[in-house]
């Protein structure tokens, strides 16, 4: 069970996060549905270590509207939350003497690939790691820290927040973690993933009441998973789609492929959106943007919602085209390409662009410039 966690962040401010909430349901702030939803990807991992409990109650506190995640399999079959396979990157797994002989090479989506495997750990080995920060040019004040979380511990997170937080898992390479992991009664990581779902009610289609209670979308690279769990849940899923170059996990099938019209006109009766990486939605030329793609009016016209990835801060993500400015690239996204939701690794950043450009906050902003010009005319 995951305990009352208080972190102090470089401003000073403490932030208190008690747990479990003794807020009722009822009296819960609801979702906002009527703009763009703020994905907090693997949490604020801008600021905190990826997929750690703080990025998510950091996420919260900033403003999201859905807390996103990435669910792989322990050795023995319990469900967490990492985004890769290994654990190279986001843990200090390499410093741990005990396992060094852990490390080893499969072959991952047609490619070899070396390290320490979530799927060759048990859950009480993964809890003797901690979380490291992936990019060196962020920081690295909570390194060490923070230990990896369940998929159970991730839900009770945004259960736990005292307005309505929904979650946004991603069934994480289903092919590779059913190849490794064995459940004893034949069922697969799909399987586990809709149960822990349904242990907390998340059961409902989109919009519905249910829904709103408890408000979800399920994710993954692999189509054929979406359509496997399409009986077993009526929760709305989302199709991620990775670069040109990637072919899918499941189907070995090309980027091509899974955009055209037909293949579009077949997913749309499994799925709700898609999620594309937005650099094939509108191609960069040397970090310039090029024409957009139709991948956004193609989805919209077949009632498809559109949740592009990753959005980031530093100018090193940033196109020339928005200025080293991440509001400029939030208002192409959001007001030009009308996207429905966006992945962000700062969420407290599109929370605000968000808040200071909603009507309310326009209208304010209005009346503040027309009395500064009044005041200097006069």
């Amino acid at each position: 069970m995951l305990t009352s966690a208080v972190v102090s962040v470089s401003a000073g401010r403490p932030l208190t996060y008690p747990l479990p909430s003794s807020v009722p349901l009822g009296e819960k702030q609801v979702l906002q549905t009527f703009r763009a939803y703020n994905v907090a990807h693997r949490g604020s991992n801008g600021e905190f270590p990826e997929e750690t409990a703080p990025a998510y109650m950091r996420a919260i506190d900033e403003g999201a509207d859905f807390i996103e995640t990435d669910i792989q399999a322990t050795k023995d079959g319990i469900l967490v939350c990492n985004h890769d396979v290994t654990l190279d990157d986001t843990t200090d797994v390499a410093d741990h003497k005990e396992f060094a002989d852990r490390r080893t090479t499969y072959e991952v989506q047609w490619v070899n690939t070396t390290g320490w495997f979530v799927v060759d750990f048990t859950l009480a080995e993964l809890k003797t790691l901690r979380a490291k920060q992936r990019y060196d040019f962020r920081d690295q004040q909570y390194n060490g820290k923070f230990q990896l979380i369940t998929f159970e511990e991730y839900i009770s997170i945004a259960l736990d927040a005292k307005r309505t937080v929904g979650i946004y898992p991603e069934i994480k390479n289903p092919v590779f973690v059913n190849k490794h992991v064995k459940w004893s009664d034949g069922k697969k990581l799909e399987d586990r993933f809709v149960e822990t779902l349904q242990k907390f009610g998340y059961t409902g289609s989109y919009l519905s009441e249910d829904w709103l209670k408890r408000p979800a979308f399920i994710q993954s690279f692999a189509p054929s998973s979406l359509v496997y769990i399409s009986n077993q849940t009526k929760l709305p899923k989302i199709f991620l789609i990775d670069d040109v170059t990637i072919r899918t996990e499941d189907t070995n099938q090309t980027y091509d492929v899974i955009t055209s019209d037909s293949y579009f006109n077949y997913i749309k009766d499994y799925v709700m959106g898609i999620g594309p990486w937005k650099d094939t939605v509108v191609p960069p030329l040397e970090n310039y943007l090029q024409r957009a793609t139709d991948l956004i009016a193609k989805a919209h016209a077949l009632g498809m919602q559109v949740h592009p990835y990753t959005f980031r801060n530093e100018n090193s993500f940033l196109h020339f085209d928005f200025h080293q400015d991440p509001y400029v690239e939030y208002d192409f996204w959001i007001n030009k390409m009308g996207v429905d939701g966006l992945f962000t690794d700062f969420t407290g950043s599109l929370h605000r662009y968000q808040e200071w450009t909603s009507s309310s906050e326009k209208q304010t902003l209005q009346k503040i410039a027309s009395m500064v010009s009044s005041f200097k005319r006069g």
